[in-house]
């Protein structure tokens, strides 16, 4: 008779501990499963985002904003790209934290902008 109140116990403290287990949230939802750093993107809702054609939207480049710009040259790169911009060269960070360079975008020579906050420009 005591096997059975123990299994019964085992079964309700298994059941109450999985139902407070945490579901991780999205890194689209902006919950702390996504990036801490303000700088990435993880909403969808930054001016350079990925839009569901899968292609990054590029803004002007009067839209960059100055600002300190902790990204890498490497990760500047690697976002430029992934907007697209193919052949990026001379990448060089200017005295407002822009990071200003070389692109080819659409079989076309342009310059390009990556702010602090991973706005993209390609003029």
């Amino acid at each position: 008779m005591r096997r059975i109140p123990l299994a019964l116990a085992a079964l309700v403290l298994a059941g109450s501990a999985m139902a407070q287990a945490p579901t991780p949230a999205s890194p689209s939802s902006g919950s702390p499963t996504g990036s801490s750093n303000p700088a990435v993107n993880t909403t969808g809702n930054a001016p350079s985002s990925v839009n569901a054609s899968g292609t990054a939207t590029i803004v002007k480049a009067s839209a960059l904003e100055n600002g300190a710009n902790s990204f890498t040259e490497g990760q500047a790169k690697s976002r430029l790209e992934g907007a697209g911009l193919r052949d990026v060269t001379d990448l060089k960070k200017d005295d407002q934290g822009v990071w200003r360079g070389k692109a080819m975008h659409n079989g076309k020579s342009v310059m390009v902008g990556f702010d602090y906050k991973g706005n993209i420009a390609a003029e």
